[in-house]
C-alpha cells in the first residue's frame, strides 16, 4: 500500500485548485496520506524561489492569467485577489496538525475548507472563528483550534525542514514512499497513473 507525504501551504491557490482529488485517488488505490502544512514563504528562499510579491512582473502576469484558467477548468470559484492574502498561515496549519493527530474527522475536507475560505470565500484563516468553522464542518472538534499549539508549532517547523531535505520547493507537492515526486495540482493525473502502475 502506497503512502503519500503531502506538503502544502494553507495559503496556496494551487493547493486550493487541487480540491479533494488527492483523497479520492488515495481512496481508489488504498494509499495513505500524511498532511504536512509548511511555511511557504520560508520555503521559497531556501529552495531558489521567490514569494509572489518579489517575482518578475512577467511571472506574476502569467500567474494572474493561469489561476482563473485553472479554476475554470476545475469548475471552481476563485477570487484571484482575495481580501485576506497574504495572512498568517500558522494558526490554520496548527489546526491541521492537531486534527491529524486527533483523528476522527475528514482531513481532505478540512484542508480544502481552509483553502476555500481564502480563495473563494474571502475569509481570514488567521482568525479563530474561521478555523473553528472549518474544523466543525470537517467533523473535527472545533476546540482543536486552541489545543496543541506547542506541538503544532514544532511540527510546522519540522515540516519545513523535512520539505527542504526531501527536495520540496512549492505547493502542492506530493512525495510517494517509493521516492517519486509530483509538484502542482496539474500533476495529480500523473500521480494517479503512478499509483495505478501505469506511469
Amino acid at each position: 500500500m502506497a503512502h503519500i507525504d503531502y506538503y502544502f501551504s494553507t495559503l496556496s491557490p494551487f493547493s486550493y485548485l487541487a480540491g479533494t482529488r488527492l483523497e479520492e485517488m488515495a481512496g481508489r488505490h488504498g494509499a495513505t496520506i500524511t498532511y504536512k502544512p509548511l511555511d511557504i514563504m520560508a520555503l521559497f528562499p531556501r529552495t531558489g524561489g521567490l514569494p509572489p510579491g518579489e517575482r518578475h512582473p512577467s511571472r506574476n502576469a502569467y500567474r494572474a492569467q493561469d489561476l482563473p484558467r485553472q479554476a475554470k477548468k476545475a469548475g471552481m470559484k476563485l477570487n484571484p485577489k482575495p481580501a485576506h492574502f497574504p495572512t498568517n498561515a500558522a494558526p490554520s496549519s496548527y489546526a491541521v496538525i492537531a486534527a491529524q493527530n486527533a483523528g476522527g474527522g475528514h482531513m481532505g475536507a478540512l484542508v480544502h475548507g481552509i483553502l476555500r475560505a481564502v480563495w473563494a470565500e474571502d475569509r481570514d484563516i488567521a482568525e479563530d472563528e474561521v478555523i473553528r468553522g472549518c474544523l466543525e464542518r470537517a467533523e473535527f472538534d472545533p476546540g482543536l483550534a486552541d489545543s496543541g499549539l506547542l506541538t503544532g508549532a514544532e511540527t510546522y517547523a519540522a515540516n519545513l525542514e523535512q520539505a527542504v531535505a526531501a527536495g520540496v520547493f512549492g505547493s502542492p507537492f506530493y512525495i510517494v514512499d517509493d521516492g517519486q515526486m509530483f509538484w502542482g495540482q496539474d500533476r495529480l493525473e500523473d500521480l494517479d497513473m503512478h499509483l495505478s502502475g501505469t506511469l
